[in-house]
Formats: structure tokens, C-alpha cells, sequence
């Protein structure tokens, strides 16, 4: 079904200030849209909206789709909802984001990231390079980017930098030019039957890219060698460390501050080359490859080796990507938005590569009960680089489902299988008096989750005064 998008028309996001449904109601506001929308409550998503004239909601109520005449979903909307009820009684047309977002972009040159991990930072990476260049892209991000203070940016070429969410199956709609898939993990099992559903999406998505654009996949991923073995066109190219990539990382260092490679560049019928000492203001294996991600597809296209290292090195980062956000007691406190075990173990990896003699905090809030449940086993063993955890109850998101086990012993498994000491937390304030009495010394600390863990954190330092 096609969309005609008149300007007469009143589009209502529900669920408009999740980070993804922000970005696009603020690129289709400046596009010359009408657009207002509805959540549960304010957030700082929600107050750049405001800034932007864009009329927002608190609170889901039938009345609120009263002049509507299309209603774009969040893939948090569940199903009982009173506005998309109301949305389907009066028969409106009704996309999730990732469809809006296709018919936003049809018209564009398009970088579309996609993967269950890294794409917000790889994203954010493409348009630190972009930045060094004249071209103006269009950026819709899953993160503020730091350097636009901004998730979303309508820009005036005919390029669109696309990061695509997976968690509903709506990113293979989206048109690319160019794709990176950064890596495939058992995630979003909600709305996906099984690990082969998911992988048959992503392979459906490669399949979509024109012959003249290009995909990028990351060879170090299982699943993706898994998916590249399905691809009978060979319109791909790999990076990794792996020694068959086309884009291969050599000489890692890693430094506190930074971390520098070179990269080996091997395609079909041309010269090799390497581009040397490419340096990222980023920790960690994960952000390295990310880095190289965004490095092929702008050498493909055909960006300079200045502006490609030049973007990079200064890349100002995105919010809840392991920032920094206060000192205490000497001790430094970081916050990440890492709610996978695959996130937090290289999150974790990273930090002890250069971080080696101090002792490693990590305080981490479990996001969503389905998460928990189906990832039980994976999430003990993800904290084997820390020393100390402190848990805190979950964040539900709302679900109301059984976790089916006791989460006493759920937190003694972490133990037992992380090989670390755990103190179990309720509130911010158990959180400031444990950190008061125990926290000193050679130590960082590092927040962790997708829930209200940043907000808390960031409460820290008026709750320890």
C-alpha cells in the first residue's frame, strides 16, 4: 500500500518519544508535515519536540487521534493501546516507524545500519565523516549525537545517513543504497518465532540492495558468515578481523583515551592499500569495527582518506554510549546504554583492556522481563570483566508477564558463573548510600541498561552530597 503523504494531512505518532519516533516526527516536521503525538511521559525526547512546535500528548487517550488522519506506531505500542484501538475503529492508516520511515527516504541516496548491536554508534560514525565533507546528509539516528545535540537532522542533499530498528521486522521495508549489518543476535524474540526467522529478514534486507549500491557485512559475526553463505548475489563486502575480510582491521592498540589501527583494504580487481593509523576516541573491539563499517562504505562511495580519518578522530560520540558523566571521591562514573549480554561483555572487555588494575564496577538494571527470561543463561555469564555488581530490580517496560524464576537465584548464577560479588539494590537512594560507604580507591564505575538506570545515575552526585 502506498502512502500519499498531502500536506493537509495530521500524522500522529503514538509512542512519539521513543528515540527512533522522535527522530523521524522531527524530520517530517521540518519536511512541512503536520505532525503531533502522544506518550506515557515527558523525557528529553519529548522536550526537543516541544522546542520544534510539535504538539505532544501526555497520556494515551482515544480523544488524542480526534483530527488525525494517519497514525504512525512505535513497536512499544501494544496492541490494546486506547489510540490504536480508536485508530482502528475509525479505519485510519495506520505504519509502524520503519514503513514511515521508507516513504520519508524513497526519494534519497540512503546509508541504511542495521544489526542487533553497534548501529546508533556506527551511524553516528558515517556522519562524523560526512560532517568533514561539503554533502549535507539527512540523519535519522537511534542517539543524540553529541555534535548535532540531536537524534535527527533534515540536511539538504540528497543523501540520508538511516539508522533501521529490527525490533518489529518494518527495517526491510526501508530503500538502501548502501547497508551495513554490523552483527545478528538472539534479540526481539517477541515478535521473531526463532533465531532462523530473524536471520530470513536480514537476508530479505541484503536481497533488497540495487546492484549499484553496495552491503557491508561484519565476517567476525557467527551469524553473519551463517547469512553470507545464503547470499547467492555477491553484491556484498566484509569487514573484520578476520584475515578474509575486505576491510581488514591490523595493529590494535588501545588506550584509555583512544584506540588506533590500520586498515587493509582488498577488493576485486584493484590495487591493495592501507590506511594507516586511523584513530577513534572510542574503547573497545566493538567500536573499532564500527568505525570500520563506516569507514567502507565512505571509501566505497568515495570519500577521501583525510576526511574518513579526519571524521573519525573527531567524533564527539552519542549520549549513553559509555560517557562520562561525574567524578567522585576521585572515582570515575560512566554510563552505558547496554542491555543485551553481548553489549555488556564487550562494553566490560573493553573497559579491562585499559582499565587493567582497577577495580570495575558495574550497575546494571535488567530491561524487560522477556529479555531476562529468554536470555537467562547468556546474561550470567556477561559480567566476567567486572568485579562488583549491583543489581537492581527489573525494568518491565510495562510487561506483565511471569519471569518463571526466582531472581535471588538468578543474581547467585551471576556469581557463581561471572565469577563476581553482587549486592542486590531497590532504589537510587540504596544506590548513593552503597556507593557513599564502599565506592574509593582505584576503581570506575559503570552504569548500565536501557530503563531508568541513566536517569539515576545522573542523580548521583546531589543524592551523595
Amino acid at each position: 500500500m502506498k502512502i500519499k503523504l498531502a500536506k493537509s494531512e495530521i500524522i500522529h505518532f503514538i509512542g512519539i518519544g521513543g528515540i527512533g519516533m522522535s527522530g523521524l516526527s522531527l524530520i517530517m516536521k521540518r519536511k512541512g508535515f503536520r505532525v503531533q503525538g502522544s506518550d506515557i511521559t515527558n523525557n528529553k525526547n519529548i522536550d526537543r519536540l516541544k522546542k520544534e512546535k510539535i504538539d505532544i500528548l501526555i497520556g494515551h487517550k482515544k480523544q488524542n487521534i480526534n483530527k488525525a488522519t494517519i497514525v504512525v506506531i512505535s513497536s512499544a505500542i501494544k496492541k490494546n493501546n486506547p489510540e490504536l484501538m480508536e485508530a482502528k475503529k475509525k479505519q485510519l492508516p495506520i505504519y509502524k516507524r520503519g514503513e514511515m520511515l521508507a516513504h520519508i527516504v524513497s526519494l534519497t541516496k540512503n546509508i541504511v545500519v542495521v544489526g542487533s548491536h553497534g548501529k546508533t554508534t556506527t551511524t553516528s560514525l558515517i556522519t562524523s565523516i560526512f560532517h568533514e565533507t561539503k554533502i549535507d546528509p539527512t540523519i535519522i539516528n537511534g542517539g543524540v549525537i553529541n555534535s548535532i545535540q540531536n537524534s535527527a537532522k533534515l540536511g539538504k542533499s540528497d543523501w540520508s545517513i538511516l539508522e533501521a530498528d529490527e525490533s518489529d521486522g518494518s527495517f526491510i521495508h526501508i530503500p538502501s543504497t548502501y547497508s551495513i549489518i554490523t552483527n545478528i543476535d538472539r534479540e526481539h524474540m517477541d515478535f521473531y518465532d526463532s533465531i532462523d526467522e530473524l536471520n530470513k529478514y536480514f537476508i530479505n534486507f541484503v536481497k533488497k540492495v540495487p546492484s549499484f549500491g553496495k552491503s557491508f557485512i561484519c565476517i567476525d559475526d557467527k551469524n553473519n558468515k551463517h547469512l553470507i553463505k545464503k547470499l547467492k548475489n555477491k553484491n556484498f563486502l566484509t569487514y573484520g578481523i578476520d584475515l578474509k575480510s575486505n576491510f581488514c582491521v591490523k595493529n590494535i592498540k588501545q588506550f584509555r583515551q583512544f584506540s588506533e589501527y590500520d586498515l587493509k583494504i582488498t577488493l576485486p580487481n584493484k590495487k591493495k592499500r592501507l590506511i594507516r593509523k586511523i584513530k577513534i576516541p572510542l574503547l573497545g573491539i566493538h567500536n573499532i569495527l564500527n568505525s570500520v563499517a563506516a569507514t567502507a562504505v565512505a571509501t566505497t562511495i568515495g570519500l577521501s582518506d583525510s576526511n574518513i580519518k579526519k571524521g573519525l578522530n573527531n567524533f564527539k560520540g552519542v549520549e549513553r554510549r559509555f560517557n562520562k558523566i561525574f567524578t567522585y571521591n576521585k572515582v570515575d562514573f560512566f554510563d552505558d546504554y547496554a542491555h543485551h549480554p553481548t553489549e555488556i561483555k564487550v562494553v566490560l572487555e573493553g573497559v579491562n583492556n585499559v582499565y587493567k588494575s582497577f577495580e570495575k564496577v558495574c550497575i546494571f538494571q535488567p530491561h524487560r522481563i522477556s529479555r531476562l527470561k529468554d536470555l537467562k543463561k547468556e546474561f550470567t555469564y556477561a559480567f566476567k570483566d567486572a568485579d562488583k555488581v549491583l543489581l537492581f530490580p527489573i525494568y518491565t517496560a510495562g510487561e506483565k508477564i511471569k519471569l518463571g524464576f526466582s531472581y535471588i537465584n538468578f543474581a547467585k548464577e551471576v556469581i557463581k558463573n561471572s565469577k563476581v560479588k553482587l549486592f542486590l539494590v531497590n532504589d537510587n537512594l540504596e544506590l548513593a548510600k552503597y556507593i557513599r560507604n564502599n565506592i574509593q580507591g582505584k576503581t570506575i564505575v559503570i552504569g548500565m541498561g536501557a530503563g531508568t538506570i541513566s536517569s539515576w545515575m545522573r542523580e548521583l552526585p546531589k543524592l551523595l552530597k
